[in-house]
């Protein structure tokens, strides 16, 4: 994998986006995630958030150096040569991915159509379908335009989220500060075992995003840019997921007290500041956040079986990348139904285990050690472009 020119900044940028516009979703726009596993930790919540947030990119930087520097082709061979030579447990992370892809669409499509149902009064159901469509029809079309989408949807995405959260942190009742320093006082470290468990689960369940990371981060053909790509999305990610965790401490008794509050806690909050504008911007934000979450899953489910074998006499890729994406979304519209919360308490929290045993330990631990001895012997192939 030679090179001899320097990879445009604009392609580890949108690369970077792709992570982070697929975390946006469940992660921090709707708040749900970020209340469930973070703001009861207290003053180790946003501690916790930043971990996470950096076990999950290093993970991927590591994936995505094994992938380009192969030149693998599919994430099934990503876990063979993960694994090798005990290439079968690559089937633990097949489970994984699939379970938690139908997760994490059911999860983007559920709050989707609970934000169009509390903006606008859509009929949930009737809003299923129609994030449903959406999402199929923006995963249809490739690497290309799912990199595109999540770079515009991404700047988007975090100049609201940070307008949004550092509205709610200053109107506080008590401020974030105040309610952090009991918190201390009272707990110590008493929660830093619970913070660490939560680290790991997060960014485990947050690799179901890996196969569509591979799959747009192939121009990045030197180490470099992997690694640039992914601090680029550490910063994005850490940011916004840490200010939505500290603003919801802020206005946890507010959304705990409301009917239905935890679902989309941060538009219980920002409904509860009064202002009407904001509440209208951060529905902008949030639904872009929910759609590239879906976009971003569906498309990793999509690329896996563009060349399966039951497609060989489909010559069209759109053709092909329709009829999966009909099929997963279809499936996790039926899985939506059930609600989001207990997708992310249940579905998530399980998944995540898994994640860590099958993805982020294996990737930081052998597969580090795997990059390092593979790269001292072809840094010449694979760094050629600085």
């Amino acid at each position: 994998m030679k090179s001899s020119n320097k990879i445009p900044f604009a392609m580890v940028f949108s690369v970077g986006c792709v992570l982070f516009s697929s975390h946006a979703g469940g992660g921090f726009a709707t708040g749900n995630q970020a209340n469930t596993y973070y703001v009861n930790l207290g003053w180790l919540g946003p501690v916790s958030a930043i971990i996470s947030m950096l076990l999950l990119t290093l993970t991927m930087r590591q994936a995505m150096i094994m992938y380009n520097s192969r030149q693998i082709k599919s994430a099934k061979q990503l876990f063979e040569t993960l694994f090798h030579p005990f290439d079968k447990l690559e089937w633990l992370f097949e489970a994984f991915f699939y379970i938690m892809v139908l997760m994490a669409i059911a999860a983007a499509i559920s709050g989707a159509a609970s934000a169009l149902n509390s903006y606008f009064g859509l009929n949930y159901n009737i809003g299923i379908l129609t994030i449903g469509i959406l999402v199929m029809l923006l995963t249809i079309f490739g690497a290309d335009l799912i990199r595109k989408v999540s770079s515009y949807m991404s700047i988007g995405i975090l100049v609201t989220a940070i307008i949004i959260y550092a509205i709610g942190i200053f109107n506080c009742e008590t401020p974030v500060t105040v309610i952090m320093a009991d918190n201390f006082t009272a707990n110590g470290f008493s929660a830093l075992p619970a913070a660490i468990k939560n680290a790991f689960v997060y960014a485990g369940f947050q690799c179901v995003t890996l196969p569509t990371l591979v799959a747009c981060g192939t121009p990045l053909t030197n180490k470099k840019g992997c690694a640039d790509s992914m601090w680029i999305s550490f910063v994005m990610n850490a940011v916004a997921l840490t200010l939505s965790v500290v603003m919801l401490m802020g206005w946890e008794s507010v959304y705990t007290s409301v009917s239905g509050g935890t679902t989309i806690p941060t538009l219980t909050s920002c409904t509860a500041m009064g202002a009407t504008w904001l509440t209208v911007v951060y529905g902008c934000c949030l639904l872009l956040c929910l759609i590239s979450t879906g976009v971003t899953i569906t498309f990793g489910f999509v690329s896996r079986f563009e060349n399966a074998k039951f497609y060989k006499n489909i010559s069209s890729a759109t053709t092909k990348n329709a009829i999966s994406a009909i099929f997963i979304i279809a499936l996790s519209m039926t899985i939506s139904l059930v609600g989001l919360t207990n997708i992310i308490k249940y579905g998530y929290g399980y998944c995540g285990y898994l994640g860590i045993a099958v993805i982020v330990i294996p990737f930081l631990t052998v597969g580090y050690y795997k990059n390092k001895t593979y790269m001292a012997e072809h840094s010449e192939e694979f760094d050629a472009a600085q």
